[in-house]
């Protein structure tokens, strides 16, 4: 049976995030770097900007192995090439060397890791499938729970709540941005448990605490409780994102995650158009009992997000080797199929198995984390590029509203842009995979939002013409959504899986901290044409093009230099490196950055 080529790029080499403390690029390097340019095998057809690893020669024991294969067993050097591309461990001095990681780290997997083992093509689609309805799915779901309780806020303002409990937008504002802050605050606290815990534990708790806060909504009287329950609301819902995002690479490789997390970003466009139909009918049950539409509506929907978060106790597996339990006595997969899980995913990226699921992140990895400047252009992708379609997706519905459209058609009409920025985000995210380019695929977002933007500040027929003005902003909230790509982007270049989960959580701080950026955007003496506001958008756009780019020209720069470098080892020398370095995470000699 032969291996399958199941990734178009070479896997992080084996060595790519081991145990010990980080240093410099260069900390580890036994001689100089030259000048020389790095060869590149027959074989290998992939596009560097994909983000790829520099895999020395085989070793020689390497190459008197037998590597079975059902059409040859006279390998050359190209195919030899392939298949450690697709399977790292053949060489024997890198399986032990990563069978001692995994022995030292208590690896929950450990057991069943066989650099031997071999599948074929069907078994792992057969695989993925069970994977993507168990695991993904399921994620889906557990999203769908808090984008519902963080984002009906918008279909209550269409009920009139703002005048139910005296306030104005500048309340509305403030609220949003102590939401905003309190998430961006809880994020690597967050993060931090979800690692010592497992995020098979504190999801499910997650959800629960946030469900019975979204539930209490109901009971607002004012300005105090509006801004007690937005800071409850955040504080729990912070971190939620990063932790799914790091369970879900316990059973996805660095490819597969980006399509899956499109899908599940679709959900915040589902959930909104969902909602939006509940909302149409929860509404109109204004006056039963003395409540109010929204009142209604918080609860209803509390008491679903409640219900998902008490299921996720009981269909969140800590790993693969760990789905077997009494309410679930045949897990679920075969040995066979947890071998092959739990293989395919080490062999994509070694470094997945340096740390036990329940380790908590010490102090040191963290701050070697938070200094590792080679993720900060990332998180300044993050900062900005959301910023521009923001304000005018937080007012919609109060916009909608000042147009003259109903409280019910107004919750109907966010509905066809929902639809379509479903459609463009898979789209964009499969243009990735297809073109194996991150950042000028992402960047169609800001060239999306650009001329949309324009249009809101330079337009004459602005909030004059009510169906226009319709049109330009749903054109505008149809855009193609890059924050998948960016998730699985800083995942992949953190390259190590205490610095991913915390990686993970600084690229969501800085999204957060964009969002209440946005939040000063549109202000009460602005509106309704908002000049002021739209033209500051203007300048973001451009700002997050600019960044865009630069974090092209940023990742290109390190891989040459670490190029340099390792291109001046011999093959003895780069063969202990991986043996012996201390160096961790992106700033490993032979890990290269993905752009």
């Amino acid at each position: 049976m032969s291996q399958p080529q199941q990734q178009p790029l070479p896997p992080p080499y084996p060595g790519s995030g081991s145990g010990g403390s980080s240093s410099s690029p260069n900390s580890d390097s036994p001689i100089s770097s030259t000048s020389s340019a790095l060869p590149t095998p027959t074989d290998e057809k992939k596009p560097s900007s994909y983000g790829t690893v520099i895999p020395p020669s085989p070793s020689p024991d390497t190459k008197n192995l037998n590597f079975s294969s059902s059409s040859s067993t006279d390998l050359s050097e190209s195919s030899e090439y392939a298949d450690l591309t697709r399977n790292p461990f053949l060489d024997p001095v890198v399986a032990a060397h990563w069978r001692k990681v995994y022995e030292e780290a208590d690896y929950e997997c450990r057991a069943v890791f066989d650099p031997s083992v071999t599948w074929s093509e069907e078994e792992e689609k057969a695989i993925i499938r069970k994977i993507d309805f168990r695991a993904c799915a399921w994620a889906i779901v557990m999203f769908f729970a808090l984008q519902v309780d963080r984002g009906n806020l918008s279909q209550a303002l269409a009920d009139g709540m703002l005048d139910d409990l005296g306030l104005d937008t500048n309340d509305y504002n403030y609220g949003n941005v102590i939401f905003l802050v309190s998430f961006l605050c809880a994020e690597l606290p967050s993060q931090l448990l979800s690692k010592k815990l497992g995020p098979d534990r504190w999801i499910p708790i997650q959800i629960v605490l946030w469900s019975v806060v979204a539930i209490s909504q109901c009971s607002l009287n004012g300005r105090g409780s509006f801004f007690a329950t937005r800071c409850l609301l955040g504080l729990i819902e912070g971190g939620f994102i990063p932790d799914i995002v790091l369970w879900l690479s316990y059973f996805y490789t660095s490819r597969e995650l980006p399509i899956r997390l499109s899908y599940f970003w679709t959900t915040l466009s589902t959930t909104s158009i969902i909602t939006s139909l509940m909302a149409f009918g929860l509404l109109h049950m204004r006056g039963i009992n003395g409540w109010a539409g929204w009142q209604w509506m918080f609860l209803v929907e509390g008491l679903i997000t409640l219900c998902i978060g008490l299921a996720s106790f009981f269909m969140m597996p800590a790993s693969a080797v760990q789905t077997k339990t009494w309410f679930r006595p045949n897990g679920w997969f075969t040995d066979r199929e947890v071998s092959i899980v739990v293989n395919r995913v080490l062999r994509d990226d070694p470094s997945k198995g340096d740390m036990h699921n329940r380790e908590a992140i010490t102090p040191k990895r963290l701050w070697e984390t938070l200094k590792d400047y080679d993720l900060w252009p990332l998180y300044a992708i993050g900062l900005v590029a959301y910023i521009p379609q923001t304000p005018v997706n937080y007012y919609l519905t109060l916009t909608l509203r000042r147009l003259g459209f109903s409280a019910f058609n107004t919750n109907l009409l966010v509905i066809p842009s929902s639809v379509v920025h479903i459609i463009t985000l898979l789209l964009l995210t499969r243009l990735s995979d297809i073109l194996k380019e991150r950042t000028f695929v992402a960047m169609l977002q800001c060239l999306w939002t650009l001329p949309c933007i324009l249009a809101l500040r330079f337009w004459p027929g602005l909030i004059e013409n009510a169906w226009g003005t319709y049109a330009l902003m749903s054109v505008l909230l149809s855009y193609p959504y890059c924050h998948a790509i960016l998730v699985a982007w800083t995942s992949k270049n953190a390259n190590n899986v205490g610095a991913r989960s915390v990686s993970a959580a600084l690229y969501n701080m800085s999204v957060q901290l964009g969002n209440v950026v946005a939040n000063f955007i549109y202000l009460d003496y602005d509106k309704p044409y908002y000049h002021d506001g739209n033209t500051k958008l203007v300048v973001i756009n451009f700002l997050a093009i600019g960044v865009f780019l630069f974090t092209k020209a940023y990742y290109v720069w390190r891989n040459k230099q670490k190029d340099k470098v390792w291109n001046g080892l011999t093959e003895e020398q780069k063969a202990e490196y991986i043996k012996t370095t201390k160096v961790q995470g992106s700033r490993r000699l032979d890990f290269r950055f993905a752009h």
